[in-house]
C-alpha cells in the first residue's frame, strides 16, 4: 500500500476540501482516465482495491497510472478510550480528492475493455465519478 517515506510532521489536522481541482484535471498518460464529481478522502487501501480490480479486468494488458497519492495521516484513538490524553496514533494514511481530479489513467486496452476496468475500479472508491476518454481515443465497433 501507498505511504509516504517520510514526512514533515507526523500528525495533521482535518482540513476542508474546498473548491475544485487546481491540477490533475486533464487526461496526461493514458486514453481513458476516472474522473471524481464530489470532494472526499480516499485511503490508501481503497486506491490499492481499485488498483486491483482495474489491473484484473484488463487481464494485465495495457498500463494503469495512479494520478493520486495518500499523504495525509489519519489517526485514531483505540476503541473505549477516554477522552483527552493528545490526539492518536497514525492509523491510516488518504489522500484529499477535490472534485474533477483524475484518480487513474489507464491505456494500451480496447474502448469496452478500458471502461468496463475503470467501472469496476470506481466501485472500490467512496467518491462519485465520470469515466473520461481522451477525444482521439480509438473506439471499439460492436459488430
Amino acid at each position: 500500500m501507498l505511504s509516504p517515506k517520510k514526512t514533515k510532521y507526523r500528525k495533521q489536522f482535518k482540513g476542508r476540501i474546498h473548491g475544485l481541482a487546481k491540477s490533475g484535471f486533464t487526461l496526461n498518460f493514458g486514453s481513458y482516465g476516472l474522473k471524481s464529481v464530489e470532494p472526499e478522502r480516499v485511503t490508501a487501501r481503497q486506491i490499492e482495491a481499485a488498483r486491483r480490480a482495474i489491473t484484473r479486468q484488463m487481464k494485465r494488458q495495457g498500463r494503469v497510472w495512479i494520478r493520486i497519492y495518500p499523504d495525509v495521516p489519519v489517526t485514531g484513538k483505540p476503541a473505549e478510550v477516554r477522552m483527552g490524553k493528545g490526539k492518536g496514533a497514525v492509523d491510516f494514511w488518504a489522500a484529499r480528492v477535490h472534485p474533477g481530479r483524475i484518480m487513474f489513467e489507464i491505456d494500451g486496452v480496447p474502448d469496452d475493455v478500458a471502461r468496463e476496468a475503470l467501472r469496476l475500479g470506481a466501485a472500490k472508491l467512496p467518491v462519485k465519478t465520470r469515466i473520461v476518454a481522451r477525444i482521439d481515443a480509438p473506439v471499439a465497433e460492436h459488430a
